[in-house]
């Protein structure tokens, strides 16, 4: 319990201290191109916005810069087929409506289309 509770703190305290990186903005079009970034200045998320709402393409990062997720919004409704990358390995979701339609996993030696 001890050891658990000195974690806590030590966590808190080095969240405390990360560097805060502020969210990029620019209008593209009708749309607003956000880009969020990681507390080491790594790009978090990437994509857009129409009438405050998340709109296109969006791409997640890790920390590293390497991508996680990638799919689209319609309206601020993920929908079609999402990609998640985890260590070797890659999960189509396919979205209807805002909820899983179906997932597959695909294999990661097989190259992946991406539009």
């Amino acid at each position: 319990m001890k050891r658990i509770l000195i974690m806590a703190v030590l966590a808190l305290s080095f969240s405390a201290n990360a560097q805060e990186v502020e969210p990029k903005f620019e209008k593209v079009g009708e749309k607003v191109k956000a880009t969020y970034f990681h507390a080491n200045g790594e790009v978090s998320q990437q994509g857009f916005f129409l009438n405050e709402k998340l709109e296109g393409k969006w791409t997640m990062f890790d920390e590293n810069g390497e991508k996680i997720a990638m799919g689209n919004y319609d309206q601020g409704v993920k929908t079609g087929k999402w990609l998640f990358w985890e260590s070797d390995s890659v999960k189509e979701v396919n979205f209807d409506n805002n909820r899983i339609a179906s997932v597959e996993k695909l294999d990661s030696k097989k190259s992946v289309v991406i539009n």
